[in-house]
Parts: C-alpha cells; sequence; structure tokens
C-alpha cells in the first residue's frame, strides 16, 4: 500500500504527532517513574507542609475558622470564649512559613481581650501559651508524619 502525503494533511499529523510526543515525554516516556516517599518531611501538594497544615487545623479547631489559606499557610480564627471562662476571649493566627517538616516552619500569634464594664479590652497574651501551641503543632505533625511512615 502507498502513501501518499497531501499538502493539507501534513500540518495536522506534525500537530498529532508532537501532541503524542510531548504526552509520551511527559510521563517519561512510557518508563515506570520512581514512587515517592509518602511520609517524606516535604510535602508541596497544598503549598506548604500538610503534615504541620493538617496539624495546625487539628490544634485550633476548638474555635470557629474565619480564613484558611493553604497555599499560603495561613489559618485565622475567629474570636474563641471558652465557655468555662466566658470574660476572656482569644483569636489565633497559625502560619506555616515552609514546605519541609522544621520547628522553625510554624508560628502562631494570639489575641487575648477580657470583659470589662460591658466591653471587650485588650489583654496580653504570655509567650508561653504561644510556645505551647506551636509545640502542640509540631507535635501532632511529627505524629502524622510518623503514622503515615507505619502505614
Amino acid at each position: 500500500m502507498t502513501f501518499s502525503l497531501s499538502p493539507r494533511r501534513t500540518p495536522i499529523r506534525f500537530v498529532v504527532t508532537g501532541a503524542l510526543l510531548a504526552g509520551l515525554a511527559a510521563c517519561g516516556g512510557g518508563r515506570d517513574l520512581p514512587r515517592g516517599d509518602l511520609a517524606a518531611s516535604q510535602v508541596t501538594t497544598i503549598g506548604v507542609n500538610s503534615y504541620l497544615w493538617r496539624a495546625a487545623l487539628e490544634t485550633v479547631s476548638f474555635a470557629p475558622l474565619l480564613q484558611t489559606d493553604s497555599a499560603g499557610g495561613v489559618i485565622v480564627t475567629d474570636w474563641y470564649a471558652n465557655p468555662q471562662n466566658p470574660g476572656e476571649r482569644v483569636k489565633l493566627t497559625v502560619s506555616i512559613l515552609d514546605s519541609d517538616l522544621r520547628a522553625d516552619a510554624v508560628r502562631v500569634a494570639a489575641s487575648r481581650q477580657v470583659a470589662q464594664g460591658g466591653a471587650w479590652v485588650d489583654a496580653p497574651v504570655q509567650a508561653a501559651t504561644v510556645q505551647k501551641l506551636e509545640d502542640i503543632i509540631l507535635t501532632r505533625a511529627r505524629d502524622l508524619r510518623r503514622e503515615a511512615i507505619a502505614g
């Protein structure tokens, strides 16, 4: 069987062939790609370390969420008042700063207000409170990573 190339079909063949070659190149030309370590310390499918992100969400889940940005790594809660201490409320901002699971990759900022004369007045937050929240997030993130390795 003889094939003749018509001038009108040649550009279409180049486009189709190019698309097929590009598709093969994107998938490694049919070769098996190495499988990634699901429990790697650097997980960036959401823009920041997924273990830190999940741990931070779990840690601040007691408060209503006002804003979450997984690409930028920011979680902002709304004001939360403990039912056992309704004269005090807190608002938290958690920032995930890196795609690596590291101690300096998470920062917590807290605002605190106390009820005074029928109004909310800003009050200081103990530095130990913020540090404790950061430690809880880091510990939970490490636990999540260990669970991923084991299971």
